[in-house]
């Protein structure tokens, strides 16, 4: 007798709070394709910038690494200049000098003040043995920098010396280091 009382207002009860807002489920997406996973999430806004991660990686010497990052970036914030010129930088570390070129010239398409790009298409250049254009890219640099910075007045130094003295090679003519010098900045050092 007890259980014919109860039992229908238990009933009631649950089926009024399975009707409330809180109690119910998330509809599912839409598509076809399965829900996305914690690892769909690591490109989140407030997340890990892939930018940063290639920097580091560059800066430890994980060249394939570090293009794997910069091209993750452009797939949240989209093909920026400075991840056309890091992925410039990356490839000319790797010594892959024609898709460096072209990565340069786009990042300078992109954003034609963008002083880092200007120089590393410059150092690209004098690997390439262009010293004439990587000359006019340096000064290019040099002009947008406003004279400020050291790494640049170097390197229009080496191009200068290079077209004054064709023969000039202070160690040895295709055997040069790109060395990071902060923030998307390059600076062409001789090895000896």
């Amino acid at each position: 007798m007890i259980f014919r009382i109860v039992l229908p207002g238990l009933l009631v009860l649950l089926s009024l709070a399975a009707c409330s807002p809180a109690a119910r489920l998330d509809p599912l997406p839409q598509g076809p394709y399965a829900p996305g996973t914690r690892a769909a999430s690591f490109n989140a806004p407030g997340n890990v910038d892939g930018l940063i991660v290639g920097h580091r990686l560059m800066d430890a010497g994980q060249y394939e690494l570090a293009i794997k990052a910069y091209y993750r970036a452009a797939g949240t914030q989209g093909m920026t200049v400075d991840t056309y010129s890091a992925l410039g930088s990356a490839n000319l570390k790797l010594g892959r000098l024609h898709q460096a070129e072209a990565l340069l010239r786009e990042a300078i398409a992109t954003d034609d003040t963008f002083v880092p790009a200007w120089n590393n298409l410059g150092v690209v250049l004098m690997e390439r043995g262009e010293t004439g254009e990587a000359m006019r890219v340096f000064r290019t640099a040099f002009a947008l920098d406003g004279a400020q910075n050291q790494t640049i007045r170097d390197n229009l130094r080496l191009a200068l010396a290079k077209m004054e003295n064709p023969a000039y090679t202070p160690v040895d003519n295709h055997n040069f280091d790109l060395v990071r010098q902060g923030s998307g900045s390059y600076q062409l050092l001789a090895l000896p």
